[in-house]
């Protein structure tokens, strides 16, 4: 929640004399926008000042580029991780947006520009991309909804299921004989590493459905 104490107007003397120090003529409520700065033979500096994070900050910020390609949004620093990782976020959205980002640390006055406004192009992680593509393939049906929170059922987790099913028909089995009825290749390291709690160790490389493992079924 937003510090009912905190102003917007907060923000304008800390950023002001950032960018004089710049070099900037600042001057505040220039037309839609919050602030703007102008130095010599350069486009306008447009900054949109906010007390927190929002979907309006960022709709401001977008308007503003019709003015000007220099368009920051500003929101007062805070400490401890949530913040950070709202930061983070936020960071990555205004550089798909074009956008700028500042924060200001209110005690201080301390100005840090964690995105400047431009052209951004993100590059694609081929290793995240191989994963999403290789769940897609082994995910049999789909048994989720869209927008589920919780519990999802996983590939893996299907393959678990599969493992434990034959565990019931047969009682105690081989890895292998497991794998090969099942088509699980990893059948022995799921019921090795036992992640849902389903399989107990017999003997080597022979494995027995839990009492849990029984009433998930």
């Amino acid at each position: 929640m937003s510090n009912p104490s905190i102003r917007e107007t907060d923000l304008y003397l800390p950023i002001k004399a950032y960018l004089e120090g710049q070099g900037y003529e600042v001057k505040a409520e220039i037309g839609a926008a919050d602030l703007v700065g102008v130095r010599a033979g350069e486009p306008p500096v447009i900054i949109e000042l906010k007390i927190q994070f929002s979907l309006a900050l960022f709709h401001q910020g977008v308007e503003r580029l019709a003015l000007s390609d220099t368009v920051y949004v500003a929101v007062p620093r805070k400490t401890g991780r949530p913040f950070h990782k709202t930061l983070m976020a936020n960071v990555k959205l205004a550089r798909r947006l074009g956008l700028g980002l500042l924060t200001v640390r209110l005690k201080d006055g301390l100005v840090e520009a964690h995105a400047d406004p431009g052209p951004y192009a993100p590059r694609q992680s081929k290793v995240k991309k191989a994963r999403l593509l290789k769940e897609f393939a082994r995910r049999q049906g789909d048994p989720n909804l869209g927008g589920t929170r919780g519990a999802i059922v996983t590939a893996y987790r299907q393959d678990c299921v599969r493992v434990a099913e034959y565990l019931a028909q047969n009682g105690a089995s081989r890895g292998r004989d497991v794998k090969a009825a099942t088509g699980v290749e990893r059948a022995t390291i799921m019921m090795r590493d036992d992640h849902y709690g389903w399989f107990e160790k017999v003997e080597k490389g022979v494995y027995q459905l839990t009492e849990k493992g029984r009433g998930v079924l």
